[in-house]
């Protein structure tokens, strides 16, 4: 129906890198023998400068695509790691998204159920009005633990409101329950869990079984007609169990991707939602229950429309877009658990003047460089005069974005100088499709694998960290496409 309510698009992104369990697990064998038994399939593991904001970013800019986004009235940003306690950080995304400022914006964090969470407020009070809900999550984890076995980093998005969805909502249900099966305090840096058994018996089988039942019933859905079922847990049979308890088929239980991404905590409901999606047809029912201090249940039915929604990375992109890593103290390294002798290259202070930013806050963080009026040459970044000789025209330029627009390499550098936390430093000029260049650094790329001419995408990352006053420098770099 026209006015139905539901999710009007999703994206996905995973990081790149794929940590080897194995390599965790010979590593740490000394000390935790045990962990063999874990060893099995890969991690999404973050780059150094990547984090909750970035992936985020990213999962909401597969999820636009080309879509108009004057439409949207409102974000959310659901995580349990967001790099600000005092600073929005959806916020950071509505600008690197160029949203504009008539929106509104919210973070959603506390919660393993944040994601869902988020995405039920915002069906709830979408009205006609078009939301776009994104969690990322970047969760660190001591080492030689199992959390660092199970999780894994990654981002999802999705577009709700009203009009011809691809899948309509059919019902929500939440449960509150103070049931502390994890937790992690203020100024923590690593979840505490309780013992396995007591969450699954205690947690697991009795609350969301009570979620469910009553979802259904408030719907007016019957379990047997549940397609995908996709709830994430890190420990094994549960989510079968459950199906069994609820009346579901066995066969609607999801991938809960543990063995090629790991659990990407907040974000990971909606990630098995949107990978659900991209296989979904016409008339199948997906149901999502995520588990956290209660549980979040919802059930949506497909439309017609998903055969006509356009390609996207999502999830299964996302897969396919790796390299394997089996580095282990790298992993250590980007995640601050070792400290390296960085050098004296590294010891600039990294202060950031935020008036400065402010100031220039669309070129910084939107990559809005300039088009002129009077000859159409665009640049970057936007200057008073046009940077065309035959042309010069003063005071001519209107905003024209980057970030989406390819590029191509026309010269580049590796530097082994240059402080970078995964040397060597890749960065050179590039040129866009369409006109306008830039010196930008490079990520993503593969030692020795750079070349001229090489097809670019701009990217939203971390450019440095301001340790001394706890400060995070993001800018865009280009990476292979």
């Amino acid at each position: 129906m026209a006015n139905d309510i539901g999710i009007l698009s999703f994206g996905a992104y995973l990081p790149r890198l794929r940590l080897q369990r194995k390599s965790i697990a010979a590593a740490n064998n000394w000390f935790a023998p045990g962990l063999r038994g874990l060893a099995k399939g890969e991690r999404a593991m973050a780059n150094w400068d990547e984090d909750s904001i970035t992936m985020a970013l990213e999962a909401a800019r597969d999820c636009l695509g080309g879509r108009e986004r004057a439409s949207l009235a409102q974000l959310m940003l659901a995580s349990t790691t967001h790099p600000y306690d005092d600073r929005q950080n959806a916020g950071i995304v509505a600008n690197a998204l160029n949203l504009g400022s008539a929106l509104a914006s919210l973070d959603v964090t506390g919660s393993q159920r944040a994601g869902t969470s988020a995405l039920a407020t915002a069906l709830a009070a979408s009205g006609g009005r078009e939301i776009l809900v994104a969690a990322g999550e970047h969760r660190l984890a001591k080492a030689a633990s199992p959390q660092e076995m199970h999780y894994g980093d990654g981002a999802a998005a999705l577009l709700v409101g009203a009009g011809k969805p691809v899948a309509r909502l059919l019902g929500a249900h939440s449960e509150t329950v103070d049931f502390v099966s994890q937790f992690r305090a203020r100024d923590v840096s690593y979840d505490y869990a309780w013992e396995e058994r007591w969450i699954r018996d205690e947690g697991y089988m009795k609350i969301v079984p009570r979620a469910i039942e009553a979802l259904m019933e408030a719907s007016g859905a019957k379990p047997q007609s549940v397609t995908h079922f996709c709830m994430p847990c890190t420990l094994s049979r549960v989510a079968p169990g459950i199906a069994k308890r609820a009346g579901i088929a066995e066969g609607a239980v999801r991938d809960t991707l543990a063995a090629t991404c790991g659990d990407t905590g907040a974000a990971h409901p909606l990630l098995m939602l949107v990978h659900a999606l991209e296989e979904a047809k016409a008339g199948d029912r997906i149901l999502v229950a995520s588990f956290g201090q209660g549980c979040d249940a919802l059930l949506f039915e497909v439309t017609d429309a998903i055969a006509g929604l356009a390609p996207r990375r999502a999830v299964k992109g996302s897969l396919a877009r790796r390299r394997e890593e089996a580095n282990y103290p790298k992993f250590l390294a980007f995640n601050d658990h070792i400290v390296l002798e960085r050098g004296m290259r590294a010891e600039g202070d990294k202060g950031s003047p935020l008036s400065t930013l402010y100031r220039n806050r669309d070129m910084i963080t939107g990559l809005v460089g300039g088009r002129c009026r009077a000859c159409g040459t665009v640049q970057f970044p936007r200057g008073r005069y046009c940077v065309k000789p035959e042309c010069n025209a003063l005071d001519s330029q209107d905003d024209q974005p980057f970030s989406d627009i390819g590029a191509k390499v026309m010269s580049y550098t590796a530097d082994v100088l240059t402080y970078s936390p995964d040397p060597p430093a890749y960065y050179g000029m590039i040129q866009f499709d369409g006109g306008g260049r830039m010196m930008a650094d490079f990520t993503d790329v593969d030692e020795g694998k750079v070349e001229v001419g090489m097809p670019m995408r701009m990217m939203f990352r971390i450019k440095e960290h301001d340790k001394a006053r706890g400060f995070v420098r993001y800018f865009w770099k280009a990476t292979p496409q």
